[in-house]
This record gives structure tokens, C-alpha cells and sequence, in this order.
């Protein structure tokens, strides 16, 4: 769970003693990694300013440590409230060591494993505690049930979330977890603030704005070198 995490001031946490979860078998999927590494950086960006916020995957989701019976492996979780340093030291997310189930869970579709994603993994999940479950399906609906599906935990049966269907074809649905908007646009999955009234900014975008940001610095220090040298010059005549 360790290889896409959002933290801010490192710390081991109450159990990093103990020792790592094993990681689950993956099948290699570079658009399914991709797809997530960016869903994930997205979200680490919007919630940067908060320390208690864990946005992970790549590793187990169980009730109890010990029971390698639990064969949960969410691609993406979200948990508010926690330690992420301690859950990430863990390797998994363990519900009696963190204290409380994630807050929500996403499953992008495989060939491989669409199907259980939305029947063995929805009960697993319902049954965890889980308070939204969402499922996205680059392929619009192919591997999964639907393109877009989201389900939300109401006395511990889930309900499905409203869908909207634009007629560009887009479809989106709010995840009141996240207080956000997911959006299955041509196969790609998109991140909108209702807040802001605005799409979260892309992998690049980021990119882009954060050399931005650098070109800004450099250029300002190089402008505060020029006057200080220009200052020093007509102090010295």
C-alpha cells in the first residue's frame, strides 16, 4: 500500500512495529497503474492540506491482520482521521489496529477482475464498513456492470449513488465522502469540485503549474539579485 500515499510529516504511528502486511498478487496493468497513479495524485493535491487524510492502494484491506482469509486488495483507498504514516508502515489497512473502516474505495475494471469487482468486492466491502464503494470502467461498462457505479452505506446495506448521463456521453455521480464529482469522460477519469465549479487539475496540469510556480520563483530571486546589486551600487557611488 506504500507505492501511492499522501502524507505530510512522516511518522512510523502506534503499530509500524509490527511487521508489513505481505503485498497481494497483481497482474501487471500499466493503463490500470497509470489510471490510478494519476486519481491519486489528483486527490493528494486537493486534500494537501490536511495531514489526516490516507489516499493509497496496492495493498490488503482486512478486518484483522491474521486472517489471510481476507483477500481484499482495493486499487484505491481513502480513509479521513487516521495516521497515513502508520497505515503505509503497515503495508495494509488493518480495521481494529486504524480504528474505523476507509471512508471510500475505488475499483478501476480488468479483464481479469471486473466481475469481482462489483459482486464478491460490493458485499466485501458493505460488509467492512465502507462507506462508499465506486467502480470505474475505462471501457464503459465492458468488464464492469457500468461505465460509472458508486454505492453509498446506509445501515450497512448499500444504495446505489446516483449516475448522470450528459448528453456528450459523460457521466458523473457526487461522492459525498470526497465532497467531489466523479466523471467517466471518454474513458478517462475525472475529478469535479462543485464548489469550485471546476474540474481538479489533471496530472499534467499540475505539472505544468508547479514548474510554473518554480519559473516564477527563480525569476522573482533573480529580480530581488538585480536590485540589491543595483542598490549596492548607488550606495557605493
Amino acid at each position: 500500500m506504500a507505492t501511492r500515499t499522501a502524507l505530510r510529516s512522516p511518522s512510523p504511528g502506534p503499530y509500524a512495529h509490527l511487521e508489513p502486511l505481505p503485498d497481494p498478487p497483481r497482474i501487471p496493468d500499466m493503463q490500470q497503474y497509470n489510471r490510478l497513479v494519476a486519481f491519486d495524485s489528483i486527490l493528494r493535491a486537493h486534500f494537501a492540506a490536511r495531514a489526516d487524510v490516507l489516499i493509497s492502494g496496492q495493498g490488503y484491506l482486512r478486518r484483522e491482520a491474521g486472517n489471510d482469509a481476507e483477500r481484499l486488495a482495493p486499487d484505491c483507498v481513502v480513509a479521513f482521521g487516521v495516521n497515513p504514516a502508520a497505515i503505509v508502515a503497515r503495508n495494509g489497512y488493518v480495521i481494529i489496529e486504524v480504528g474505523q473502516p476507509p471512508d471510500f474505495v475505488l475499483e478501476v475494471a480488468s479483464r481479469s477482475t471486473g466481475r469481482r469487482d462489483y459482486t464478491v468486492k460490493r458485499a466485501g466491502y458493505a460488509g467492512y464498513g465502507v462507506q462508499e464503494y465506486w467502480r470505474f470502467d475505462p471501457t464503459g461498462g465492458r468488464y464492469h456492470d457500468a461505465a460509472l457505479a458508486g454505492d453509498r452505506l446506509v445501515n450497512g446495506v448499500y444504495h446505489p449513488i446516483a449516475i448522470t448521463e450528459e448528453p456528450d456521453g459523460t457521466k458523473w455521480g457526487h461522492s459525498a465522502v470526497l465532497g467531489l464529482d466523479l466523471c467517466w469522460d471518454e474513458g478517462e477519469l475525472r475529478v469535479y469540485d462543485p464548489v469550485a465549479g471546476k474540474y481538479l487539475p489533471t496530472v499534467p496540469e499540475l505539472h505544468a503549474e508547479r514548474v510554473a510556480v518554480a519559473a516564477r520563483a527563480t525569476a522573482a530571486e533573480a529580480e530581488l539579485r538585480r536590485l540589491r546589486e543595483r542598490l549596492r551600487r548607488l550606495q557605493a557611488e
